[in-house]
């Protein structure tokens, strides 16, 4: 090695700070001055929204406004729009959007500098390059998420900015399709539980028809009554008759014998009629009738019940489509993706301060240690 050179690498050993904080800046300085591609940012800004909140949207955002203004949240971020901001920095959007787009040859152009454009292709690693490219923010107090893309032409961030909000409106339609198709299943569920209830409390009803050979058995229960009513009444009138006329006839009257024969015929009827509906015994069509009228009775109840049940079941499913079709979610772009005219990164002058105070900040943290380690051991 030339004297000369040697002289110059003492000189700048004996300058630590030249050495570890001024040749670093400068370095840097020249990769971003004369080697560092310029990149171009493509911003988007949109919103997650329903159709039940449109009507209510001006004084939400009033709302939202005061709040900031007060220095406080306006109020928290939807889960959808939590959803989308996730999805977006997630291994399945960058997946899709190398599919539609190929990103390994859109962030290896030949414009690309050594140290900024791509390197690896691996899912997991191209992940991570694609999260340090793409910037995806969520406003708490407004809801509004905005997309920040780079890369190393003003088209192919315009291009993959416009294809990532096409894959988050995708999403949100997927997400509210299958939230609207979960809330219509179940209520239809309930229909089909409904109607398989109705079917079989008439499918029952017709087999205790058949079994019973009788269509109205309360009809029967109610004929049965009325019968017996009218024998009580025809035995009340003839022993009143008898009564009567012993009043003025003799006992042999032919005509007292005709009124006694009547009554007669009248208590053995009424004692006929009351075998046949209470006497266990006795089954008149294969059933007593105090057991059937039970049985059309519980019958008629579970119908009853049935329909009541898919009545209901059919205004919720009703009232399901009503509101499935009111939540209805969409993104709405607030800025659409624009053509950049200016490279906004590499921001040299913000990253050659940055790295001038970090590197002066660690030499003087070093300097004190090393002047404390010689002070102890002096």
């Amino acid at each position: 090695m030339p004297e000369g050179q040697q002289n110059w690498l003492k000189w700048l050993l004996r300058k630590p700070f030249l050495l570890l904080v001024i040749l670093p800046t400068l370095l840097a300085a020249l990769y971003f001055y004369a080697v560092a591609a310029p990149q171009y940012v493509s911003e988007a800004r949109f919103v997650v929204n329903s159709r039940s909140s449109d009507a209510n949207a001006q004084m939400s955002a009033m709302r939202g406004l005061a709040g900031a203004a007060l220095g406080g949240f306006g109020g928290a971020a939807s889960g959808e729009a939590n959803s989308v901001r996730d999805f977006l920095t997630s291994l399945d959007a960058v997946m899709e959007a190398d599919a539609r787009l190929d990103l390994i040859s859109l962030w290896r152009r030949p414009e690309a500098d050594f140290l900024a454009r791509l390197w690896d292709t691996e899912p997991e690693l191209l992940t991570r390059y694609y999260n340090s490219m793409v910037n995806v923010t969520l406003d708490p107090t407004t809801n509004v998420t905005t997309l920040r893309v780079r890369s190393f032409r003003p088209q192919d961030s315009l291009t993959l900015a416009e294809a990532l909000l096409e894959s988050a409106e995708a999403l949100v339609n997927r997400l509210s399709e299958r939230a609207r198709n979960d809330t219509l299943r179940l209520a239809q569920q309930e229909i089909d539980i409904a109607e398989r209830r109705v079917l079989e409390s008439r499918s029952a009803m017709v087999r205790f028809r058949e079994q019973e050979r009788d269509l109205d058995s309360a009809g029967t229960a109610q004929a049965a009554v009325a019968l017996r009513g009218q024998l009580e009444a025809a035995l009340a009138q003839a022993r009143a008759e008898l009564t009567e006329r012993l009043q003025f006839m003799r006992p042999d009257n032919p005509a007292l014998q005709v009124t006694r024969n009547r009554i007669e015929a009248l208590e053995r009827q009424i004692v006929a009629e009351r075998s046949r509906h209470t006497d266990t015994t006795a089954v008149v069509d294969n059933a007593v009738l105090s057991r059937q009228l039970a049985a059309y009775e519980r019958l008629m109840l579970e119908r009853q019940f049935a329909d009541q049940q898919l009545a209901s079941a059919t205004a919720s499913l009703e009232s399901a489509r009503v509101e499935a079709q009111r939540q209805h979610l969409y993104l709405a772009r607030i800025v659409q993706p624009n053509l950049a005219v200016y490279p906004l990164y590499p921001r040299k002058l913000t990253n050659l301060a940055s790295i001038f105070v970090v590197l002066a900040i660690a030499y003087g943290i070093g300097w004190l240690l090393i002047v404390g380690m010689r002070e102890h051991a002096a």
